[in-house]
């Protein structure tokens, strides 16, 4: 081992075997100074020369405390294995060393390196370590790929060389892995990793090193080349002929990009930590040298990092063919299938015939089309991977500026599979980007937040693939109206280019929506789309957060509500398509956020709004038939069970109009049936036994008091069960009629009898106390501390002038639902409507609240909830 010139020779002067021994102590202080050189030199020195720098000094340590426990004096052998053999070490990573040895050792060396081992732990070094002979490495190597891989990088550190030099020719026998065997076994173990973690590749906290796209591709490339072409270097796969300068260019900027990420990782978790998590991305971003402007500068490093993994990809999926080729001996003149004048099929892989002809734009567009056409094509040539990457890099303007592109592209986007395995292999190569100017764009964008969980352009690929889902029959029984209405629509291809337009104009600043509904009419005129698709597609766009917008956020019982949306859906052809193209949106956002709530929410605006339509809208629903309907349609359930009218007439005169309306007929029969034989001087609790649009529906009957909002929201949230919407309605007679809408803390609907007795227990029991429901505030949780905006209040005019309405945007932190209902009795007020929608980190909810007198809120009473609000919510 040479001293490494870039350390200083301050931290490896006491290091030298002829200078004293060191303490414990004495060497934790030399790792820690040592740990802080490599913080400051992270500035002014490449991450390579630091990564090996590392190395070279724990080499040194190792080396240290390996003479002052005197196992120098002993024949065994310090190597060092795996990342730390290639002598690559992050600031955190782990030192993986092997202490080999003769066939026996005595009890002695045992004691001796076990005490060797616990000072190595005791100086802080995260150390992963094996003790065995020249024999058992063979033997376990031979049926362990991952250990005959480690052994493959391995390197003497210091001890007796001889057993290094017995090993050796065991790793370099041809039985041992043999090429062919090694290369399978390294392929199948990358594909097991990507299934892994399918899906995850451009999630917003990804793992630098298991990603795919991330550095295990690389170092998979690595070994394969090792083990094959005996190569120390990616360099040296260029004189073998398997990448060209630039490509090995390209490959060696991604590992320093993704090295240079990790390194500053290490260093500001202050652990060995792979996964870029939320809570560090900030300080990553400014180490990186991206800026301090916080949620920007994070962005501009992600968009970075997303396209440095798109590279690694390709490059890998591209010598991974090439080593197959050169490995495995597969010819490419065997199972030749013509597929026109252009393309062949080799085994499952189309090539282009013609290199020259490859480089016009048509042929490259033409390639995708013949995917689409050929269901037998399964991926892309390793030659026509090369091509297409170089062809893409020689576009002066986009695709679509060539007539013929055009032409085809539409071809593309019309054909039944176009948007099956040809889309996915046209986004995995960028040709979109390519295609359209303003994707290329998106391409990497994310938003510092919790609800999108995927970059720009890969959530607009997901939403593309849902609707593609959506039209084939085998997925019938995932999204069912979807599906219907999918494979019923006559022009699928204009809901696929609202998918593609919905975000294109996302970081551009200004209405993203409106930016990309004008986009998306100009790429209507360009491809001579009729007037009305044209506009189709530019409204969708548009309005494609319309219906999740008001199926969350507003009163959707309410016809005023329906009448509104329906004004501006138009008809029963654009509510078709909005609504598969919502579904599909909201579901390619974060689809750990999506839940039957959401979906039930949609479906009942979707056939309330459809209803309204064939009513026609000039002939909005008369009020007083509505409540007369629901009340006959009640009563009819009623007197199935034997529920004398007389008894029921009384109790619903007590009733306001505004109950018969707001609930339907079901559930006026449930609240009668079970209020009428209750003891009105004790809350009566119900728990739904059934999903109430896909949560449990909690309905509260008691003698109002001013405190009964917050006690409620109290108590649910101390269960950790969330509240998705909540009526409050109050008699004639002073007695609230109170539904909450909750799921449990995964999302779902109570399914647990025990959890529904015990919320009917708690919440009767407290509403019979006088005292309100005490709340301890639990502390932010550590991924929102990164999320740091203020509180706001928006007040909105609403139709009912007795009311006011208004919402409310803050953290999403625990509690927080429970601290407004607090606001709400401090402010005397009465809740009539509560909506609580969650975006990631970020909670909107919209209440629609009066005053003490039952009259809207005056001025200086909204100004007095606004800075409670903002105070409470913080």
């Amino acid at each position: 081992m040479l001293n490494n010139p870039i350390i200083p020779t301050h931290l490896t002067s006491k290091l030298a075997p002829a200078a004293a021994m060191l303490t414990t102590a004495e060497l934790v202080e030399l790792g820690e100074q040592f740990y802080q050189w490599l913080k400051d030199a992270f500035e002014f020195i490449e991450v390579t020369e630091l990564v090996h720098a590392r190395a070279d000094f724990v080499d040194q340590i190792l080396q240290k405390v390996w003479c002052q426990h005197h196992l120098d004096e002993h024949q065994i052998s310090l190597i060092a294995v795996g990342g730390y053999g290639r002598g690559e070490l992050h600031p955190h990573s782990d030192v993986d060393i092997l202490i080999l040895t003769q066939e026996k050792i005595s009890t002695e060396i045992e004691e001796f390196i076990g005490k060797f081992i616990t000072e190595l732990w005791d100086i802080r070094l995260d150390i992963g370590h094996s003790v065995r002979s020249v024999k058992e490495c063979v033997k376990q190597a031979d049926a362990d790929v991952t250990i005959a891989t480690n052994l493959l990088e391995s390197r003497l550190i210091c001890g007796n060389p001889q057993l290094e030099e017995q090993l050796k020719p065991h790793l370099q026998k041809a039985n041992f892995w043999p090429s062919d065997k090694f290369f399978v076994a390294k392929r199948d173990e990358q594909k097991k990793r990507h299934q892994q973690y399918k899906g995850a590749a451009f999630t917003l906290e990804p793992n630098l090193k298991a990603n795919p796209g991330g550095l295990r591709d690389i170092q998979t490339i690595s070994w394969v080349a090792k083990r094959h072409f005996l190569a120390d270097t990616l360099e040296e796969l260029v004189s073998h002929k398997y990448l060209s300068d630039n490509e090995y260019s390209e490959l060696d900027e991604c590992q320093d990009y993704l090295w240079r990420m990790r390194f500053c990782l290490h260093l500001v978790a202050n652990r060995s930590e792979n996964r870029l998590l939320f809570d560090h991305q900030g300080a990553v971003a400014h180490m990186m040298g991206f800026g301090d402007d916080g949620k920007p500068a994070v962005e501009r490093m992600m968009k970075r990092f997303f396209r440095i993994i798109n590279s690694v990809n390709e490059l890998n999926e591209m010598l991974l063919q090439y080593f197959k080729q050169g490995i495995l001996g597969a010819k490419d003149n065997e199972n030749i299938i013509e597929l026109d004048d252009h393309f062949s099929l080799i085994g499952d892989l189309i090539k282009v015939k013609n290199k020259r002809k490859f480089m016009r734009p048509k042929t490259m567009m033409m390639l995708f089309l013949m995917i689409a056409r050929s269901p037998e094509v399964k991926g892309i040539h390793s030659d026509t991977i090369r091509l297409l990457r170089n062809s893409r890099r020689r576009l002066i303007g986009g695709l679509n500026d060539y007539a013929e592109c055009r032409r085809i592209f539409m071809e593309f986007i019309k054909h039944p599979n176009g948007l099956g395995r040809a889309f996915n292999l046209m986004h995995r190569h960028d040709i979109l980007g390519s295609y359209l100017p303003e994707w290329k764009n998106i391409v990497g964008q994310m938003q510092f937040d919790l609800f999108h969980a995927y970059s720009v352009d890969e959530h607009s690929y997901r939403l593309i693939k849902n609707l593609y889902r959506f039209s084939l029959p085998e997925h019938n029984h995932d999204f069912p109206l979807c599906s219907k209405i999918m494979q019923k629509i006559r022009k699928p291809e204009l809901l696929y280019l609202a998918g593609i337009f919905h975000d294109i104009a996302k970081g551009r600043g200004g209405r993203h929506s409106e930016l990309g509904a004008v986009d998306a009419l100009e790429f209507g005129k360009l491809h001579q789309l009729s007037n009305h698709d044209s506009r189709l597609v530019s409204w969708l766009v548009k309005q494609h957060l319309l219906m999740s917008v008001t199926a969350q956020r507003k009163d959707i019982s309410d016809p005023d509500v329906i009448k509104a949306f329906a004004e501006v859906v138009r008809d029963e052809a654009q509510l078709d398509y909005l609504y598969c193209l919502t579904v599909a949106d909201m579901r390619a956002t974060n689809e750990s956020l999506w839940n039957s709530w959401k979906a039930n929410l949609l479906q009942e605006l979707y056939f309330a709004t459809k209803s309204a339509f064939r009513r026609g809208l000039e002939k909005p629903v008369e009020l007083r038939t509505k409540i007369r309907e629901n009340q006959h349609k009640a009563i009819e359930i009623l007197t199935a069970d034997e529920i004398s009218i007389e008894v029921i007439k009384p109790l619903w005169k007590s009733f306001k109009p505004d109950y018969f309306l707001r609930y339907s007929p079901q559930q006026i029969a449930w609240h009668t049936r079970y209020i009428i034989s209750h003891d009105k001087n004790t809350p009566l609790v119900l728990i739904s036994e059934k999903p109430y649009r896909g949560g449990t529906e909690v309905f509260v009957y008691a003698k109002d008091k001013n405190n009964m909002f917050a006690k409620i929201v109290s108590l649910l949230d101390l269960k950790k069960l969330s509240i998705h919407d909540a009526k409050i309605l109050t008699s004639k007679d002073g007695y609230t009629l109170n539904t909450f809408v909750i799921l449990d803390s995964k999302g779902q609907p109570i399914k647990d009898s025990y959890l529904a007795d015990n919320i009917k227990t708690s919440l009767t029991q407290h509403l019979t106390l006088d005292e309100n429901v005490e709340y301890c505030k639990i502390p932010l949780p550590k991924k929102f501390k990164q999320f740091n905006f203020p509180t706001k209040v928006s007040f909105i005019e609403h139709s009912n002038k007795k009311v006011t309405s208004f919402e409310i945007v803050a953290i999403d932190r625990p509690g927080l639902l429970a601290d407004i209902g607090h606001v709400f009795q401090q402010c005397e007020l009465n809740v009539h409507m509560a909506k609580v929608t969650t975006f990631g980190e970020r909670a909107e909810d919209v209440f629609i609240v009066s005053n003490k007198d039952h009259l809207a809120l005056s001025s200086t009473e909204q100004n007095q909830l606004e800075s409670k609000l903002c105070n409470t919510s913080q």
